[in-house]
């Protein structure tokens, strides 16, 4: 059976920075990418940047020169540096991973909050 398992989201300050990440365990085969996604109430989720198996990151325009995403492949693991954070950056953050053409894999969400 295979659970993300997301960590690092809190409450903090405009102008601050935080770290997500995500673990991938249990057998997934064929990861072609990893992704961060994040959702307000009320809105859709939208995707804010993916990395694929081989390194290529896309950002969203609305954090980029902000975020930037990584991965340890050995660990099935994915991060994603939130600096310079804005309130309007508050929502729940969500990792997923794609396995082959189309079986997608959802974290349990992490709340990031920012506020002064």
């Amino acid at each position: 059976q295979v659970r993300l398992v997301g960590s690092g989201g809190g409450l903090v300050q405009p102008g601050g920075s935080l770290r997500l990440s995500c673990v991938a365990f249990g057998s997934i085969d064929n990861i072609y990418a990893m992704r961060w996604y994040r959702q307000v109430p009320g809105k859709e989720r939208e995707l804010v940047a993916s990395i694929t198996r081989g390194g290529s990151t896309m950002l969203s325009e609305i954090v980029k020169g902000r975020f930037s995403i990584s991965s340890d492949n050995v660990k099935n693991t994915v991060y994603l540096q939130m600096n310079s954070l804005k309130p309007e950056d508050t929502a729940v953050y969500y990792c997923n991973v794609q396995s082959g053409a189309t079986r997608m894999y959802w974290g349990q969400g992490i709340q990031v909050t920012v506020s002064s």
